[in-house]
Parts: structure tokens; C-alpha cells; sequence
């Protein structure tokens, strides 16, 4: 007959002449000796100590041996326990094997534990319990799942721990349908009072994106806890209702709930995705009440609210109160400069970071590429390279946005030869950085090939990337063209049907713009303001002035951005006295015009002769609105004076400039000087042209005719 080799090793380990009261001698002194060494937190020494003995201890000091293993992840010592027991135990209750998988599964090895699992004799709850939650613990959701769903096939019944598992690997992997189920078992096993569960199912149908059930179940708990509310308030904030987030954790001030510090951090960055600053002071207020300032999360979740909420001054101020600062509020203060464009003292900052990681890079280097700083943030970058080896998708899309700043065609493909290298091709927002790269340096052909490599990886933002590229190097037949391609295999977004509005109104494609029009009423597109505008800036340049003003009236709100496409259409389509008559129509909106706007009304001015209307609002600008006129103003009023003959006026204008006029306008005026013979101002206006531009030199003479000549 077969000896099996644990019988084998427990007789060689097991001295055959051991009297019975020497064994309880022993027994007592290997025991003893075992809880000593655990007393003092040895927890090798006391393992060694079992793994030598030759006899079995009892069954409670496994179970605390394990739990020791488990709580100090000792996956050697853990194994030496199971050894001992299942050699000298030959059939060891459930309760401890459970205790060995719970162990295997916090030391992360899943494949002793489902060893151990599988050759069990006998299995119950706890046992599937256990392995469950290792495998959930370890990021195997689909096989917790399997395993779940193993187990009630078996017919064992689960219990509030089995709940718990499955459903926090239902919300990994976002598995509604299995969500539910499990939730109709809670129901059916008499678990839905269990407030646990109940935030369990709260979390899970949030992160599945059904808000609505999550806010039903919350609001079936009959005592949420402070876990319950902090699930409630994240879900609210992942989904971008920002308001709400913040309206649940001031209910839960009113329940008398005191908030977990993730909560806190939860509450304030609703408020900077709201720009809810009064709200967010009222919470700072909280939180300095209950002395959670010193709280790292909390305090830079604070920074991070006033920063977005344009209030830089408070969040330094925070950030200078900070005792011990780490790593992220060093951050967070730092990116919070250099996003609202203060980007030399956000790169002192930066210089004085202790430490620094790849966020904090990037964040100084989007600061940069935001403002347009494009020789800084080139500086930055071989700065960077330089000090650090960390590169990230993120790094590299802001390095390609410095490229097309920069028209840095050659640097570009350095660039994209070391995404080749370094396996970040497959990257969709790295792709699509380096589509829009291409498309901005001009190289069409480049940004095709490489749009079509992205084949397999590509989405709406590619084709848009594609289409604006076309359509803004004045190839909008071919922006059409891949319209049409792109209808084939993706949804165009709004972003897409915008650009190829505006392509459509650069070749006046009026039936084609009426198409997608049409396409956008029956696919139920939202006419937002975004895609009003591009509407209205096509009919516009499409000449169908009135199908234009029809979208514009039957906006709900219409911004400045809005009343500017439309003014700048009537100029485009010589209806300056209906412009003029519009501009009254915006000044009862109590709408703010800005420098686009009287550009317009300055062009409707020209068109329609109207001098000294043109002047005052002109006047206006500075007076009533605060607006500093631009070169393009200046230039309007010139066109004014010289096209109405208005040249005492106009020389007034001239000398009253702030700076000196350029050849351009310069020449404008000299040649409205010879037609109603202004010799005076035009000898002075010639003179001050020559100096600018003596390469062609202007000259008055008088012909026999007693007229000006040049």
C-alpha cells in the first residue's frame, strides 16, 4: 500500500519512544515559547519554532498565526503554518484552510490560494468567501465574478460578505446587469437593511453611470454612515454634477454626519468643477473648525478650489500655512500659477519643489504651452530631458502641442520617431497630439498617412483633427470629402459638424451646408452655441442672409461670440444699415460688446457713410466700455474719414493716434489727400511716409492742369 509523504515525514519527525507525559511537556513548552516570540513580534522566530516541532498546537493559535501572516503579508511564514497543519492534521477544520486562503490572498498569491481551495475535502461559505475576496482583492474581478456565480451553482448560499466581494468587482468592471441580479439576491436574503450593502449597491450603480438608481438606493438606507455619504457625494462629482455633490454634503451637515476627509476633498473639487466659490469658502470654514487643515488630502483639494476659482492669493496663503508640505500641494500651488498664466513665479515655484514627479513636469509645461509661451516651454522641455528620464502620453501630447506652436515641423518627427521607439504609438491621445501636429505644420500628406496608421485606434477626435486641418489650409473640398468617409465609421461629433460648416462656408457649399443641417435636426444633435455660430457663419458666408438671422433669433441666449458671427455676416453680405439697426436690438440684451463687435459696427459704419456715428462709437469704446481700440479700429476710422471726404477730421484723428501710423495707412491718407487736394496734410503725411518706407518714396506735383500728382 501507497505511504503517503506527509505520513512519511510526520514518522520520521515523530520519535517513537515519547512518553505521554513528556509529549504535554513538550506541547506546553513549544506553545509557550511560540506565544512569546508573538508577544514580542517575532512573528519568523515563532513560525520557525512550529515548523520544527513535531507535534500539532492548537487549533486557535493556527488561526492566529495566519491571521498574523495575512496582517504582515508573510507569504513564507504563511506557507510553513499551512505545511505544519495539513501534515500533522490530516484532516484540519474548514475554518483554518479558510484562514490559509484569506492569507494566500492578502500576500497576492492567488495560485496557492486556489490550490488550496480546490483540494479542500470539504467547503463551505466562508471557503468561497474567501476566495472570492482574494480574487477581488487583487484586481481578478471577472474571476470573483465566476467564481460567484460557481458557487450558486453549487447551491451555497451567500451571505453579506460574498455580497460585498462580488459587488465591488461589479462596479470594477462596470457589470450593471450582474449588479442588479446581486441586488435582487440581497433583497431576497434579507440583506437590504445591511448598510454596508446598501452603499455597496450605491457605489456600484454610480460607477455604472445610473445615477438615478444610485440616489434611489442611497435614500432607502435607513442610517447611512459617513462611508455612505462619501460614496454618494464621489459618485455625484464622477459623473459631472458638480451642484449636487455639493448639495448632498451639505445635507449631511444637516443629518449631523461629521465627513470623511475624502469627503471633504470629494465637496471641494465639486466646487471648483462648478466654480462654487461661495460654497467652497463655507466648507473651508468647516474644515478649519474641525482642524482639518493639517489633513493632506484636504488641504490640497482647498488649493486646488480657490486656484480654480481665480482666487490664486487664497490658495497661496493656504499653501504657506501648510506645516509639512508634500508633494502634491508643491504641485497643486505651483500648476495652479502656471495655469492662470503667472508663469515665472509658478517656475519659481517649481525650482524650489523638494522633490518632483512627472505630474509636476507637466504641469509646468502645460502652463506654458496654455499661454501660448512656445520659446519657454521649448526652453522647458530641454530643461526637462535634462534633469529627469520620466516622460509620460501626457508629456509627449504637450511637447507635439509646442511643435505645431512652433511650426517645428523637423522637431515634430523627432518626436514622433521616439513614440516609435518607445511603443507610445498605440497611445489614442498621443496619435491624435500627432495628427493635429502634422495638420498645423502644413504637411497634409504626413497627416493623412498618419491618420490612416491610426486606423484601428482612431475616434471622433481624429476625424476632427483630419477635417480642420483640411479646412484650414484652404483644401475644403477634401475636408469634404473625408466628411463624407468618416460618416462610415464614426458618429461626427459636434466639434466635426462645426469645422465642416465652416468648410462648407469657405467653398459656399450651400446645399451641402443644408445637409448637414438636416442631418443634425434628424439625429437630434443639440443646436448649442457652438454649432449655432458655425450655422450662422455659413448661411452667412453663403449668402443666405435671412435662413442665418432665422437660427440667430431662435437661439434661447445668445452670446457676444454669437451677435459677432451675425454682425460680421451682414457686413459679408453689404447689410450695414440692417447691422446698425441690430446693434441697437443687442444693446437692449444688455449684452457687453467687445472688440470683434465694433470691428463690425466700425465696417457697417464705412459700408453706409456714417461718419460721425462711426466716431461715436469709436468714442464709445474707451468711454463707455473700457475697450483699448486695436490697429484694426484705427484702420476702420481712416477708411471712414477717407471715404466720406471728411479730411479736417480725419487729420485731426491722425495726430491724435497714440502711435505712429503705419505705410499702410499712411498711403491710404495720402492717396485721399490728392483726390480733394489737401496739400498741407498730404505733404506732411508724404513726409512722414518717406521716412517709414524710402524704398518708394511719395511726392506731391502739380500738372499743367493745376492738379495733384504723385
Amino acid at each position: 500500500m501507497a505511504v503517503s509523504a506527509a505520513s512519511i515525514l510526520k514518522r520520521l519527525l515523530h520519535p517513537k519512544n515519547l512518553e505521554p507525559q513528556n509529549q504535554l511537556h513538550s506541547f506546553k513548552s513549544v506553545t509557550q515559547s511560540i506565544l512569546n516570540h508573538l508577544k514580542s513580534g517575532r512573528l519568523e522566530q515563532a513560525v520557525s519554532i512550529l515548523f520544527a516541532s513535531p507535534e500539532p498546537v492548537t487549533y486557535s493559535l493556527y488561526a492566529r498565526l495566519f491571521s498574523l501572516c495575512s496582517a504582515k503579508k508573510a507569504i513564507v511564514e504563511a506557507r510553513k503554518v499551512e505545511s505544519h497543519l495539513v501534515t500533522f492534521s490530516p484532516l484540519p477544520p474548514v475554518f483554518l484552510l479558510n484562514r490559509a486562503i484569506e492569507a494566500y490572498g492578502t500576500c497576492g498569491c492567488l495560485d496557492d490560494a486556489r490550490e488550496l481551495f480546490d483540494e479542500m475535502p470539504e467547503r463551505n461559505g466562508g471557503s468561497w468567501n474567501a476566495m472570492i475576496t482574494a480574487y477581488a482583492r487583487n484586481g481578478f474581478q471577472e474571476k470573483a465574478l465566476c467564481l460567484f456565480l460557481e458557487m450558486n451553482r453549487e447551491g451555497i448560499v451567500p451571505n453579506e460578505i460574498s455580497f460585498a466581494s462580488v459587488l465591488g468587482s461589479c462596479g470594477v468592471v462596470l457589470e450593471l446587469d450582474l449588479s442588479r441580479q446581486v441586488h435582487a439576491m440581497v433583497v431576497k436574503y434579507g440583506y437590504c437593511k445591511n448598510v454596508i450593502l446598501g452603499s455597496s449597491l450605491v457605489d456600484v450603480y454610480g460607477k455604472c453611470g445610473v445615477i438615478s438608481d444610485a440616489r434611489l438606493m442611497f435614500d432607502e438606507i435607513e442610517n447611512p454612515t459617513d462611508v455612505s455619504w462619501n460614496v454618494i457625494v464621489r459618485r455625484y462629482l464622477e459623473i459631472g454634477d458638480g451642484k449636487e455633490a455639493v448639495s448632498m454634503f451639505f445635507k449631511m451637515f444637516r443629518e449631523d454626519i461629521r465627513p470623511l476627509n475624502f469627503t471633504f476633498s470629494n465637496a471641494l473639487a465639486a466646487c471648483s468643477c462648478v466654480s462654487a466659490l461661495k460654497e467652497g469658502m463655507q466648507i473651508h470654514g468647516v474644515v478649519a473648525k474641525i482642524n482639518f487643515e493639517k489633513d493632506k488630502v484636504v488641504s490640497s483639494t482647498l488649493i486646488d478650489m480657490y486656484v480654480k476659482c481665480r482666487r490664486l492669493e487664497s490658495a497661496r496663503m493656504i499653501f504657506d500655512q501648510l506645516g509639512s508640505k508634500d508633494l502634491i500641494s508643491w504641485t497643486a500651488i505651483m500648476s495652479g500659477y502656471a495655469m492662470s498664466g503667472r508663469s515665472r513665479e509658478a517656475r519659481e515655484l517649481f525650482n524650489m519643489m523638494p522633490e518632483r514627479n512627472i505630474i509636476s513636469w507637466n504641469s509646468m509645461l502645460a502652463g506654458y504651452t496654455r499661454f501660448l509661451q512656445w520659446e519657454d516651454a521649448l526652453e522647458f522641455i530641454f530643461h526637462m530631458r535634462r534633469m529627469t528620464k520620466d516622460i509620460d502620453h501626457v508629456t509627449l501630447v504637450l511637447i507635439l502641442n509646442v511643435c505645431a506652436g512652433l511650426s517645428d515641423l523637423e522637431m515634430g518627427k523627432q518626436i514622433h520617431a521616439f513614440i516609435y521607439r518607445h511603443a507610445f504609438f498605440s497611445n489614442i491621445f498621443v496619435g491624435n497630439a500627432l495628427l493635429d501636429m502634422y495638420g498645423k505644420c502644413g504637411a497634409l500628406n504626413s497627416a493623412r498617412v498618419w491618420f490612416y496608421e491610426m486606423s484601428h485606434g482612431r475616434d471622433a477626435v481624429s476625424w476632427n483633427a483630419l477635417l480642420t486641418s483640411y479646412a484650414q489650409h484652404q483644401r475644403s473640398e477634401q475636408a469634404m470629402t473625408f466628411f463624407s468617409e468618416m460618416q462610415w465609421e464614426s458618429r461626427p461629433s459636434k466639434f466635426t459638424l462645426g469645422t465642416i460648416l465652416a468648410a462648407c462656408g469657405n467653398i459656399s457649399a450651400l446645399n451641402l451646408g443644408k445637409q448637414i443641417h438636416g442631418f443634425m435636426v434628424r439625429n437630434g444633435y443639440e443646436l448649442n452655441m457652438v454649432i449655432r455660430g458655425a450655422l450662422v457663419g455659413m448661411y452667412c458666408k453663403c449668402r443666405y442672409i435671412s435662413y442665418a438671422l432665422t437660427i440667430f433669433k431662435e437661439a434661447d441666449s445668445r452670446d457676444v461670440v454669437l451677435w459677432n458671427i451675425m454682425i460680421f455676416g451682414f457686413c459679408h453680405n453689404g447689410r450695414g444699415r440692417e447691422l446698425l439697426e441690430l446693434i441697437v436690438l443687442m444693446e437692449k440684451e444688455g449684452l457687453q460688446p467687445d472688440h470683434v463687435t465694433f470691428h463690425g459696427i466700425l465696417l457697417a459704419c464705412i459700408s453706409e457713410h456714417e461718419t460721425e456715428l462711426g466716431k461715436e462709437y469709436f468714442n464709445s469704446m474707451s468711454n463707455d466700455y473700457s475697450i483699448i481700440p486695436r490697429m484694426e479700429h484705427y484702420e476702420c476710422m481712416i477708411e471712414l474719414y477717407t471715404r466720406c471726404g471728411c479730411i479736417e477730421e480725419l487729420e485731426k484723428f491722425i495726430m491724435s493716434m497714440p502711435f505712429q501710423p503705419n505705410v499702410a495707412m499712411l498711403t491710404r491718407v495720402f492717396n485721399a489727400c490728392k483726390k480733394y487736394g489737401a496739400v498741407r496734410f498730404g505733404e506732411w503725411v508724404a513726409e512722414q511716409h518717406n521716412q517709414l518706407n524710402p524704398s518708394t518714396p511719395l511726392r506731391f506735383e502739380l500738372n499743367e492742369g493745376g492738379k495733384i500728382g504723385r
